[in-house]
């Protein structure tokens, strides 16, 4: 392809998107930019505070699980107090948790902070995909997905050869870096983004009420929300039961470093190209050709038994995750009530916290009782359940919703309104 061709690729890529969209794609770069604390968080209790696996494993099993209870909580703050006020309070409270936690040293404490750290990030999530939703066209909303999970790929990959040279110098000046990082994306938000929120008149508000438990009863829904939780089980092998195969097999964890870094490049080499190529086809396809490809590339593990084919089969997965994770999300937008988009996403996105907290548990009882190809194995049939279940379920599709009229009263002066989805 020549210069010119990529060149136009990528205008056709970027072009068409509001400029609130923009603002806060750069809010999630930034955001994971300084995503520091994550990387290093096993290695600052092990090797700086002298704490045990065990323990290590707890503090993250708290993170977790606040971020689990925060989905559904920060779904039903951008439903109720709109997208704007949620992401100003859940950035605002992770910085400030995450500062906090640099300065903790009982264990209590420590653990503590850390369920708090998980519970506020994890609330912006659901306000995020339903800001976009409102900003962005039906037409254009799977782009504008994968932009921001291009983003959020490309963030975590420049902050994660980071965090190695900051924890050289200070692990505190990781944590206060990442602090002051994720308020500038408060401010950003609070500046730049009015607010998005559909506008709901009273009589449609009785009629149309949407609360958690509306959500709970959509049955097709939580079919998909069931699957997604598949789909994640199968991805979370990744920085799960790889790495414990591997050294099992004897592997040094530069091995794995080389590998998993595949995934990373692939996904900030791919994400745009490829989501040129299926931007405007068939979801239900897609859905179930990249379950079939994460099942099966996980499958494919079993027979690795070097450095470049366990890295040819994280080709295969990763693949698999470029296509699915704006599809997905789109789908999940495409089947949510307009005025219900916080929650719908609040739950769809605790399928992935409730499967990082299950994985562990599953890939070690796995292996350890049956051995890696066992794990493997498993990640192939649930894979092929999952595609068999988009299958099943997508057969007709909702159509897209027409655009509707924004709240915007908070919009600051000096900014012009959001632009109406056509």
């Amino acid at each position: 392809m020549s210069l010119a061709s990529l060149r136009r690729a990528a205008t056709e890529t970027v072009s068409g998107l509001p400029r609130e969209f923009w603002w806060l794609w750069t809010s999630t770069l930034v955001n994971r930019l300084g995503g520091f604390v994550a990387t290093f968080m096993a290695l600052y209790l092990t090797l700086d505070r002298g704490y045990s696996a065990s323990y290590a494993g707890l503090v993250a099993a708290l993170h977790g699980l606040g971020g689990v209870l925060s989905s559904l909580g920060g779904g039903v703050m951008a439903d109720r107090l709109g997208r704007r006020p949620t992401l100003l309070v859940a950035q605002a409270s992770t910085a400030v948790s995450v500062a906090l936690l640099g300065f903790m040293h009982h264990p209590v404490a420590i653990a503590a902070v850390a369920f708090l750290v998980g519970a506020a990030s994890n609330a912006s999530r659901p306000a995020v995909q339903a800001m976009m939703a409102d900003i962005v066209r039906p037409e254009d909303r799977v782009r504008a997905f994968s932009l921001n999970y291009w983003a959020i790929n490309l963030g975590f990959a420049v902050s994660s050869m980071a965090a190695g040279f900051i924890a050289e110098v200070s692990y505190l000046a990781g944590f206060l870096l990442e602090a002051g990082m994720t308020m500038a994306c408060a401010i950003v938000v609070f500046v730049k983004l009015p607010e998005s929120r559909p506008v709901q008149t009273a009589a449609a508000a009785k009629e149309e009420a949407v609360g958690l438990g509306t959500v709970l009863r959509d049955g097709r829904f939580m079919s998909v929300v069931g699957l997604s939780f598949l789909v994640a089980l199968v991805f979370q092998q990744g920085s799960v039961g790889l790495p414990i195969a591997m050294g099992e097999a004897g592997f040094a964890p530069a091995d794995y470093g080389m590998a998993i870094a595949v995934n990373g490049v692939l996904i900030v080499a791919l994400q745009i190209p490829v989501t040129r190529f299926i931007e405007h086809r068939d979801p239900r396809r897609l859905l179930v050709i990249s379950s079939l490809l994460a099942g099966y590339g996980f499958g494919l593990t079993a027979f690795a038994g070097s450095v470049g084919v366990f890295a040819l089969t994280v080709c295969v997965w990763t693949l698999a995750e470029i296509v699915n994770a704006p599809t997905q999300t789109g789908l999940v937008v495409r089947l949510s009530p307009v005025h219900g988009r916080g929650r719908y996403q609040g739950v769809y996105t605790m399928s992935w916290s409730v499967a990082g907290l299950v994985a562990p548990l599953m890939s070690g009882f796995v292996i350890d009782r049956f051995g890696a190809e066992w794990l493997w194995g498993l990640c192939a049939a649930v894979g092929t359940a999952a595609a068999l279940g988009y299958g099943a379920l997508m057969r007709r599709l909702p159509a897209e919703e027409q655009s509707v009229p924004t709240k915007q009263p908070e919009a600051p002066a000096s900014e012009p309104m959001p632009e109406q989805a056509a």
